[in-house]
C-alpha cells in the first residue's frame, strides 16, 4: 500500500470497490378526491437528478435539465411517448388502479392515493440490469413485479387477487419484460450521453474534523462532493473501527452536491494515542482517499477555554450567591423567632 503524505492528509491507493451503477426511476403519483390537486403527477430521474416533470393540470411536460431539453428535441419520440403516457394513457389507467384497489380494500369514495415507482439499475462495469415496478396505495406498499420470476408479489392480503390477475397476463408480463430490460437501460444510456458533463461529473469534498467540546465525539465532516456514492470512516492503526462510531446518512447540499459525517466516540484521547487513529474519505470513480490524521490542532470547535479572568468571576458569583442566601435565611430566622415572642407574651 503506497502512502504520500501532505500535512495532516494523505493520499492512499488501497480502497473500497464501488460498482458504477447508474439509475433510471419512474414516479407517478395518482389521486381522488383531492381537491385543487392533479389527478396525476409524474417525473423522471436520472441517477437521482430530475430531470423533468409533468401533471394533468399544466398538461405539459417541464423539463429541469439543459440536457434533456436538447435530448428530447433531437429524439422527438420520447417526448411524445411521456406526454402521452402522463397525460393521456396513465390517468385513465391509473383511475382504474385506484377504483379496483379502492374495492379490494372495501373502502368508499373519497381521499385516496395512488403511487407507482418503476424503472431500471444498470452497472456499468458488469453489464447486469435490474428493472422494477413498484405500486403503493394510501401510503403503503401494495404489489411489486420480480421480474426474474415473472411474477407480482402482493404486500397486502387485498393485493393477492390483483396479483392473480396480473401474473394471468401474459403479453403485459413480456412488455414490462421488455421494457424494463431492454428498453430503459437503452435510454439510461442515452440520457448518461447527452447529460455526461453534469451526470457523470465527479467533484471532491471538503473534510474537516468538528468537536464541539473536549468531551464531545470527533465528528469527521465532508461536504461537497458528487456522486453520492461514497464511504467514510474511522480506522486505528490501520484498521477500520466497527465500534464507537456513528455514521450518518448521506445528504443532499443546495448546489446539487452532498454531505455526510461519521462520529468518533473515545474522548478524551490519551496524548500518545493522537496519531493513531484517522479519518477515510473515499468516492465512486477516484481511485486515491482522502486520508485525514486525527490531529487536536486542526479540529474545528466553538467551545471556548474559559480565561482565568472568567473562572474568577464565575467563583465571585457563587460566593456572593452563598452569601445572600445565607443573610436572606439569617433575616427570615430572625423575622420568624420575633413573631413568636410577641405571640409569646
Amino acid at each position: 500500500r503506497s502512502r504520500s503524505t501532505l500535512g495532516n492528509c494523505a493520499v492512499v491507493s488501497f480502497h473500497f470497490h464501488f460498482g458504477p451503477t447508474h439509475s433510471l426511476k419512474y414516479f407517478l403519483t395518482a389521486s381522488s378526491g383531492v381537491p385543487h390537486f392533479p389527478q396525476v403527477v409524474g417525473a423522471v430521474v436520472v441517477d437521482d437528478v430530475l430531470a423533468g416533470y409533468c401533471n394533468t393540470d399544466t398538461k405539459t411536460l417541464h423539463l429541469k435539465q439543459t440536457w434533456m431539453k436538447l435530448c428530447l428535441e433531437e429524439e422527438p419520440e420520447h417526448l411524445e411517448r411521456y406526454i402521452g403516457e402522463c397525460l393521456e394513457n396513465r390517468p385513465h389507467l391509473f383511475k382504474a388502479h385506484i377504483d379496483s384497489f379502492r374495492q379490494r380494500f372495501n373502502h368508499s369514495e373519497g381521499v385516496h392515493i395512488l403511487q407507482w415507482m418503476s424503472g431500471c439499475e444498470w452497472d456499468e462495469e458488469t453489464g447486469e440490469v435490474y428493472g422494477f415496478v413498484q405500486y403503493g396505495y394510501d401510503g403503503e406498499d401494495y404489489i411489486a413485479l420480480d421480474l426474474k420470476t415473472q411474477t407480482w408479489i402482493a404486500s397486502k392480503p387485498q393485493a393477492v387477487v390483483t396479483k392473480l390477475s396480473w401474473d394471468a397476463d401474459r403479453w403485459r408480463m413480456k412488455q414490462n419484460d421488455n421494457f424494463y430490460t431492454q428498453i430503459c437501460p437503452d435510454w439510461l444510456r442515452m440520457y448518461l450521453e447527452y447529460g455526461k458533463s453534469s451526470l457523470l461529473r465527479t467533484e471532491l469534498p471538503s473534510v474537516s474534523l468538528l468537536q464541539k467540546s473536549p468531551s464531545s465525539p470527533v465528528s469527521c465532516h465532508a461536504t461537497g462532493f458528487y456522486p453520492d456514492r461514497a464511504v467514510m470512516f474511522w480506522r486505528k492503526d490501520g484498521e477500520d473501527l466497527h465500534v464507537d462510531v456513528d455514521v450518518d446518512e448521506i445528504l443532499p447540499n443546495h448546489d446539487g452536491t452532498f454531505q455526510m459525517s461519521v462520529e468518533l466516540h473515545i474522548s478524551p484521547v490519551a496524548p500518545e494515542d493522537w496519531g493513531r487513529y484517522d479519518c477515510v474519505f473515499q468516492l465512486s470513480g477516484v481511485k486515491e482517499d482522502i486520508v485525514i490524521k486525527l490531529d487536536e490542532a486542526v479540529i474545528r470547535t466553538n467551545w471556548v477555554k474559559p480565561s482565568n479572568t472568567t473562572v474568577l468571576l464565575l467563583t465571585a458569583l457563587v460566593v456572593l450567591t452563598l452569601v445572600s442566601a445565607s443573610v436572606l435565611g439569617f433575616i427570615v430566622y430572625k423575622k420568624k423567632k420575633g413573631e413568636r415572642e410577641k405571640s409569646t407574651d
